[in-house]
């Protein structure tokens, strides 16, 4: 027995031993291991909160940007609207001014025309003028001899004295 004791009290001394360790580990987890524990489940749930947030953030600001490109659209397409009517404006402007400037230059060409053709008909008058001239002193040399161009003067100086002339 005495053999049998003392190994139930060395059982009994490794079972309490056992139970102290593990009552002292047990302790020592919940002073210190507890507390880091819990800060890090803390730090990862605030990570968690602030990427939720921030995925908040930016899904409202996506949002946000979509409005934004939608109006820019909108925009765009008004302003293509405005353009095109503008550009149409101005050609129409343009062909009006040209049409006006293409008639002005016809009327201009056409006085233009008429003069040269009142130019043209004194040029030829004269012309013809000129050549009846010298034809008819040719001829008039010819027909005519000294005493009737001295009766031909005398008519015209009594003419010119008398004030018919």
């Amino acid at each position: 027995m005495e053999g049998g004791f003392f190994e139930a009290v060395a059982l009994w001394s490794q079972v309490a031993g056992a139970v102290a360790f593990l009552v002292v580990v047990i302790l020592l987890f919940r002073k210190y291991l507890m507390p880091a524990v819990k800060a890090n489940q803390d730090a990862r749930n605030a990570e968690i909160a602030e990427a939720e947030a921030r995925r908040e953030r930016i899904n409202a600001e996506l949002a946000q940007a979509r409005g934004e490109l939608t109006r820019a659209d909108e925009d765009a397409v008004e302003i293509r609207a405005r353009v095109a009517v503008a550009e149409n404006r101005e050609r129409e402007k343009l062909l009006a001014d040209a049409r006006h400037e293409g008639e002005r230059l016809i009327q201009n060409a056409q006085g233009e025309l008429e003069r040269a053709r009142l130019a043209a008909r004194d040029r030829l008058r004269i012309e013809m003028i000129e050549k009846a001239l010298v034809k008819a002193r040719g001829e008039a040399a010819r027909r005519v001899d000294a005493a009737t161009e001295t009766r031909l003067v005398e008519a015209t100086l009594d003419d010119l004295t008398r004030g018919r002339g």
